[in-house]
Protein backbone atom coordinates (compact mmCIF):
# COMPACT_ATOMS: atom_id res chain seq x y z
CA UNK A 1 0.00 0.00 0.00
CA UNK A 2 1.25 3.54 -0.95
CA UNK A 3 2.69 5.47 1.87
CA UNK A 4 3.23 8.98 3.29
CA UNK A 5 5.48 9.37 6.09
CA UNK A 6 5.84 12.00 8.88
CA UNK A 7 8.87 12.37 10.08
CA UNK A 8 10.65 15.25 12.52
CA UNK A 9 12.11 16.01 16.00
CA UNK A 10 9.90 14.91 19.06
CA UNK A 11 6.92 17.56 20.68
CA UNK A 12 6.77 19.50 16.65
CA UNK A 13 3.53 18.41 16.08
CA UNK A 14 3.29 15.35 13.83
CA UNK A 15 0.22 13.78 15.04
CA UNK A 16 -1.46 16.82 15.50
CA UNK A 17 -0.87 17.88 11.76
CA UNK A 18 -1.76 14.59 10.67
CA UNK A 19 -5.37 14.68 12.73
CA UNK A 20 -5.43 18.10 10.83
CA UNK A 21 -5.11 16.56 7.40
CA UNK A 22 -6.83 13.20 7.95
CA UNK A 23 -9.74 13.91 10.30
CA UNK A 24 -8.35 10.39 12.10
CA UNK A 25 -8.14 9.96 16.16
CA UNK A 26 -4.64 10.15 16.53
CA UNK A 27 -2.88 10.15 19.87
CA UNK A 28 -1.40 13.45 20.61
CA UNK A 29 0.41 14.25 24.12
CA UNK A 30 1.51 17.84 25.13
CA UNK A 31 5.11 15.67 26.45
CA UNK A 32 8.17 15.32 23.87
CA UNK A 33 7.86 11.40 22.74
CA UNK A 34 4.03 10.48 23.04
CA UNK A 35 4.58 8.45 19.81
CA UNK A 36 7.20 6.38 20.44
CA UNK A 37 6.17 3.35 17.96
CA UNK A 38 5.30 3.36 14.24
CA UNK A 39 1.83 4.06 14.13
CA UNK A 40 -0.22 3.24 10.92
CA UNK A 41 -3.18 4.71 10.06
CA UNK A 42 -5.13 3.79 6.37
CA UNK A 43 -6.72 5.85 4.29
CA UNK A 44 -9.50 3.68 2.68
CA UNK A 45 -7.66 0.86 1.18
CA UNK A 46 -5.35 2.48 -1.28
CA UNK A 47 -3.44 5.04 1.16
CA UNK A 48 -1.36 4.76 4.44
CA UNK A 49 -0.04 7.31 6.52
CA UNK A 50 3.11 6.21 8.72
CA UNK A 51 3.71 8.71 11.70
CA UNK A 52 7.47 8.11 12.91
CA UNK A 53 8.91 8.23 16.19
CA UNK A 54 9.95 11.85 17.62
CA UNK A 55 13.77 11.69 17.90
CA UNK A 56 15.80 13.90 19.73
CA UNK A 57 14.95 14.22 23.76
CA UNK A 58 12.30 12.02 25.17
CA UNK A 59 11.19 11.94 28.32
CA UNK A 60 11.77 8.95 30.39
CA UNK A 61 14.32 7.52 27.49
CA UNK A 62 18.02 7.10 28.04
CA UNK A 63 19.79 8.10 25.22
CA UNK A 64 20.59 4.50 23.97
CA UNK A 65 17.25 4.03 23.07
CA UNK A 66 16.63 7.13 21.83
CA UNK A 67 19.87 6.29 19.22
CA UNK A 68 17.78 2.96 18.51
CA UNK A 69 14.68 4.34 17.72
CA UNK A 70 16.62 6.81 15.21
CA UNK A 71 18.33 3.55 14.20
CA UNK A 72 14.99 1.84 13.03
CA UNK A 73 13.39 5.23 11.61
CA UNK A 74 16.46 5.38 9.37
CA UNK A 75 16.09 1.42 8.27
CA UNK A 76 12.07 2.41 7.86
CA UNK A 77 12.83 4.74 5.38
CA UNK A 78 15.43 2.88 3.39
CA UNK A 79 14.08 -0.13 2.84
CA UNK A 80 10.56 1.26 1.82
CA UNK A 81 11.28 4.04 -0.70
CA UNK A 82 9.19 1.58 -2.80
CA UNK A 83 6.46 2.13 -1.04
CA UNK A 84 6.60 5.89 0.17
CA UNK A 85 5.42 8.33 -2.28
CA UNK A 86 6.74 11.19 -0.44
CA UNK A 87 7.32 12.08 3.33
CA UNK A 88 6.46 15.39 5.71
CA UNK A 89 8.58 16.42 7.77
CA UNK A 90 7.45 18.52 10.75
CA UNK A 91 9.32 21.06 12.30
CA UNK A 92 8.73 23.47 15.11
CA UNK A 93 9.09 26.51 13.60
CA UNK A 94 9.88 28.81 16.66
CA UNK A 95 12.20 26.57 18.58
CA UNK A 96 14.04 25.49 14.94
CA UNK A 97 16.75 27.92 14.76
CA UNK A 98 17.33 27.82 18.47
CA UNK A 99 18.28 23.65 18.86
CA UNK A 100 19.86 24.25 15.49
CA UNK A 101 22.68 26.52 16.06
CA UNK A 102 23.10 24.29 19.78
CA UNK A 103 23.54 21.82 17.98
CA UNK A 104 26.27 23.50 15.62
CA UNK A 105 28.10 25.02 18.46
CA UNK A 106 28.75 21.59 19.17
CA UNK A 107 29.86 20.68 15.80
CA UNK A 108 27.22 18.38 15.01
CA UNK A 109 24.63 18.38 12.70
CA UNK A 110 21.00 19.39 13.82
CA UNK A 111 18.45 16.60 13.54
CA UNK A 112 15.79 18.44 11.50
CA UNK A 113 18.78 19.21 9.05
CA UNK A 114 20.19 15.64 9.19
CA UNK A 115 16.74 14.52 8.24
CA UNK A 116 16.00 16.30 5.69
CA UNK A 117 19.11 15.56 3.90
CA UNK A 118 18.41 12.00 4.16
CA UNK A 119 14.98 12.24 2.65
CA UNK A 120 16.35 14.08 0.01
CA UNK A 121 18.98 11.83 -0.76
CA UNK A 122 16.29 8.57 -0.69
CA UNK A 123 14.57 11.28 -3.09
CA UNK A 124 11.87 10.90 -1.03
CA UNK A 125 10.65 14.30 -2.41
CA UNK A 126 10.00 15.79 1.42
CA UNK A 127 8.26 18.41 2.08
CA UNK A 128 8.68 20.30 5.11
CA UNK A 129 5.95 21.73 7.02
CA UNK A 130 7.11 24.57 9.81
CA UNK A 131 4.28 24.01 12.41
CA UNK A 132 3.59 26.39 15.26
CA UNK A 133 4.04 29.43 12.88
CA UNK A 134 0.64 31.16 14.77
CA UNK A 135 3.39 31.49 17.57
CA UNK A 136 5.45 34.24 15.77
CA UNK A 137 5.11 37.65 15.06
CA UNK A 138 3.56 38.08 11.18
CA UNK A 139 6.37 40.70 10.88
CA UNK A 140 9.34 38.42 11.80
CA UNK A 141 7.93 34.83 9.88
CA UNK A 142 9.67 35.77 6.73
CA UNK A 143 12.89 36.51 8.08
CA UNK A 144 12.97 33.37 10.58
CA UNK A 145 11.55 30.89 7.68
CA UNK A 146 14.54 32.56 5.24
CA UNK A 147 16.74 31.34 7.91
CA UNK A 148 15.70 28.15 8.35
CA UNK A 149 15.63 27.40 4.61
CA UNK A 150 19.13 28.39 4.82
CA UNK A 151 19.75 25.92 7.40
CA UNK A 152 18.48 23.23 5.10
CA UNK A 153 20.52 23.98 2.25
CA UNK A 154 17.87 26.09 0.38
CA UNK A 155 19.03 29.37 -0.88
CA UNK A 156 17.01 32.69 0.46
CA UNK A 157 14.15 33.71 0.27
CA UNK A 158 11.76 30.92 1.28
CA UNK A 159 9.36 31.75 -0.76
CA UNK A 160 11.23 30.72 -3.63
CA UNK A 161 10.68 26.89 -2.16
CA UNK A 162 6.83 26.98 -2.04
CA UNK A 163 7.16 23.73 -3.61
CA UNK A 164 9.05 22.28 -0.59
CA UNK A 165 8.54 24.51 2.68
CA UNK A 166 4.85 25.55 3.83
CA UNK A 167 4.26 27.41 7.13
CA UNK A 168 1.30 25.66 9.52
CA UNK A 169 -0.44 26.02 12.68
CA UNK A 170 -1.93 22.11 13.50
CA UNK A 171 -3.26 24.20 16.54
CA UNK A 172 -5.29 27.22 14.32
CA UNK A 173 -5.90 25.18 10.85
CA UNK A 174 -3.14 28.23 9.55
CA UNK A 175 -1.87 27.03 6.14
CA UNK A 176 -3.11 23.53 6.28
CA UNK A 177 -4.91 24.04 3.13
CA UNK A 178 -1.96 24.99 1.48
CA UNK A 179 0.31 22.12 2.64
CA UNK A 180 -2.91 19.88 0.71
CA UNK A 181 -2.21 21.71 -2.21
CA UNK A 182 1.32 20.90 -1.44
CA UNK A 183 0.49 16.95 -1.21
CA UNK A 184 -2.02 16.67 -4.43
CA UNK A 185 1.10 18.52 -6.16
CA UNK A 186 2.74 15.39 -4.77
CA UNK A 187 0.65 12.91 -6.29
CA UNK A 188 -0.01 14.72 -9.25
CA UNK A 189 3.80 14.52 -10.24
CA UNK A 190 3.48 10.98 -8.81
CA UNK A 191 0.44 9.83 -11.21
CA UNK A 192 -1.33 9.03 -7.92
CA UNK A 193 -4.32 11.54 -8.68
CA UNK A 194 -6.72 9.03 -7.09
CA UNK A 195 -5.73 9.52 -3.63
CA UNK A 196 -6.32 13.17 -3.46
CA UNK A 197 -9.97 11.91 -2.36
CA UNK A 198 -8.52 10.70 0.91
CA UNK A 199 -7.55 13.67 2.18
CA UNK A 200 -10.03 15.31 4.69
Amino acid sequence: MPEIVFVGRSNVGKSSVIKQLTGKKVRVGKRPGVTREFCRYELGRKLRIVDLPGLGFISGMSSKKQEKIKTEMVRYLEENTDEILFAIEIIDSRSFLEIAERWEKRGQIPIAVELFLLLQELELLPIVAANKIDLIYPEERDEILDVICEKLGLDPPWRQWLDVIVPVSAKTGEGIDELKKLMRRRFQELNQEQLLRYLK
